[in-house]
């Protein structure tokens, strides 16, 4: 269990990486208005927005990954989980919040919420297991 955990939480991270890519960096690209639904001048209003957003998910994404770093080099198990669990239960906690803010969002909320929650299931299941 603990495995799948750090390969769920492992992904998330890099999914929340891939959204600060699109918030912080590419906001007012056609790639990203498309994947936000987003008009060019709606990306232009809300670009200092999501700027700060995307750094927010690029936070999330390092507590994560240095999470799941320091369990698979068998650092202390405390440090590692704290990490990896506060990463991936804030990430499944920020879709839980677009999720029951906006109910057009729930798939996006679903594709940003599931792999985390599963991997803090697993990995806290797995930890209590051993």
């Amino acid at each position: 269990m603990v495995i799948t955990g750090l390969v769920l939480i492992g992904a998330a991270a890099l999914l929340h990486v891939w959204i600060f890519v699109l918030e912080s960096l590419a906001w007012t690209s056609p790639r990203a208005r498309a994947t936000f639904g987003l008009t060019r001048e709606e990306a232009l209003a809300t670009q200092q927005l999501a700027f700060n957003q995307g750094f927010y998910n690029l936070f999330l994404a390092i507590a994560a990954a240095a999470g799941v770093v320091v369990l698979i080099i068998g650092g202390p198990t405390g440090v590692g989980a704290t990490l990896a669990l506060t990463g991936a239960c804030s990430m499944a906690g920020a879709a839980a919040v677009l999720a029951l803010s906006d109910r057009s969002k729930l798939r996006a909320a679903a594709a940003q919420g599931t792999a985390p929650l599963l991997g803090a299931i697993a990995l806290t299941a797995g930890l209590l297991t051993r």
